[in-house]
């Protein structure tokens, strides 16, 4: 990152967020400011590709279309990147529009906790986006909080731990197990 994006003295427009190009860094756009952090874990990414393959086969079978670290428009000068979106979209081009994604999915760690269980949360629902997957790490292990937009906010629809399955029929069919998730994510 450059120093002259360091001393951006206005609210960063869209244009000007797309100039910046691809970056190693998670870069987010909200309300005119830019949200930078470094790229996730090495466990957390691998979770996230374990679910992205997990959903990938679902997802297809109803015509959507599972991406990683897609660039989301949440509205006009707010673009969030998720850790999966699944959307009623195509491969052409960066950007999923709001009204496309059908789940998103953010993977919590204890450096943007809060970002990923309150502020995302409210974001996606303000925009309309009907399912909100978060997963949570506790103890090493893996917990899957499916939440539903009910009015203008979230509330629980599932929760999965250890030796169980995440089986859903909304926002499209699938099944998460977690006990193969967490075998695949162990050292060795």
């Amino acid at each position: 990152m450059s120093v002259a994006m360091l001393e951006h003295p206005d609210p960063w427009s869209e244009d000007e967020y797309f100039a910046l190009g691809e970056t190693t860094n998670r870069i987010e756009l909200i309300d005119g400011s830019l949200w930078v952090s470094p790229a996730p874990s090495k466990r957390r990414q691998h979770i996230a590709l374990l679910l992205a393959m997990g959903l990938y086969a679902a997802a297809e079978r109803v015509g959507l279309l599972v991406l990683q670290d897609v660039n989301l428009r949440l509205v006009s000068g707010r673009i969030l990147q998720p850790d999966i979106v699944v959307a009623d979209t195509d491969d052409a081009g960066g950007t999923v529009e709001a009204a496309e994604a059908r789940l998103v999915v953010e993977v919590v760690s204890p450096g943007n906790a809060g970002t990923d269980r309150l502020l995302k949360p409210q974001l996606y629902a303000a925009a309309g986006i009907g399912w909100y997957l978060r997963v949570e790490q506790p103890d090493d292990s893996v917990e899957l909080r499916l939440e539903r937009l009910a009015g203008a906010h979230y509330v629980p629809a599932m929760v999965a731990g250890p030796g169980q399955a995440l089986v859903c029929e909304e926002p499209f069919p699938f099944e998460l197990e977690i006990a193969s998730l967490l075998e695949r994510c162990r050292p060795g």
